[in-house]
């Protein structure tokens, strides 16, 4: 769990992040979300976050280790509670592979929660575990035929 906006005394809660994922038919797995170090997960192609508080002018994407967008069938679920944000990949992510997890405004410079207040951009990375697949070898040229 992390704090996107610091505590104001005895003032509301500060609005949190939950991340979890799908493991196998194991139900969902919490992620730690930790600034310092970057977890590492199971291959999963379900991804899901959870906010403490509604939120307004948001949107959240998942990148991969060269900053592309992944496809996903996103769907949301808002309440009183906040929201619960869910990814599903056509493909499980792949092993060894680093992706982040975003969470920004759609239009303007910040995103909201309930209470009005502006919350930071959400930068969070994580790694697959297991070895990178190495790619395939190119295929070999025939080689061509003397006439």
């Amino acid at each position: 769990m992390t704090d996107a906006v610091p505590d104001a005394g005895s003032g509301p809660v500060a609005t949190s992040f939950t991340l979890r994922y799908q493991l196998g038919d194991a139900g969902l797995e919490p992620i730690a979300m930790t600034v310092d170090e970057r977890p590492s997960i199971e291959p999963t192609s379900v991804l899901e976050l959870r906010s403490s508080r509604p939120l307004r002018n948001y949107r959240i994407r998942l990148f991969d280790e060269a900053d592309r967008a992944m496809i996903s069938d996103d769907s949301v679920e808002e309440s009183a509670d906040g929201i619960v944000y869910r990814i599903t990949l056509p493909n499980p992510l792949k092993t060894g592979h680093r992706y982040t997890l975003v969470a920004d405004a759609q239009t303007g410079a910040a995103f909201t929660d309930s209470l009005g207040r502006e919350l930071e951009d959400l930068r969070f990375e994580f790694q697959v575990a297991g070895e990178k697949e190495k790619p395939a070898p190119p295929p070999k040229k025939d080689p061509k035929k003397r006439r």
